[in-house]
């Protein structure tokens, strides 16, 4: 049995996902996979239900905590690339321009708070 490592999959979610839908696809899967809830004939089924209620309650008791769900979300999310940003070259000031200041800014923008 391979283990599965992302959380959000073995709950049936995506990291977009609110502490609600998390808490509802826990609670359904678990009514789905509880030995109480679902006889099993085989001894493999029951084991394989075993270890996929395994599997919840530790994706649970991860992500049900904003908390943790916070710390595994930095942990597991893809670090952005640092990217220079091109800086595009001007003419030279030339030196016999007393009126010109030594630096030129353009228009200010101004933006309103939303």
């Amino acid at each position: 049995m391979t283990q599965r490592t992302d959380l959000y999959a073995i709950l049936g979610l995506t990291p977009q996902a609110t502490q609600e839908q998390i808490r509802h696809s826990y609670r359904a899967l678990l009514r789905q996979n509880h030995p109480d809830t679902s006889p099993f004939g085989e001894p493999v089924e029951k084991a394989a239900a075993t270890a996929t209620l395994q599997e919840l309650t530790a994706a649970y008791a991860i992500l049900g905590d904003p908390t943790r769900r916070a710390r595994y979300d930095h942990r597991t999310s893809p670090q952005p690339t640092t990217t220079r940003t091109p800086v595009r070259p001007t003419a030279p000031l030339p030196t016999n321009a007393p009126d010109r200041p030594p630096i030129q800014a353009g228009p200010v923008r101004w933006h309103t708070a939303r």
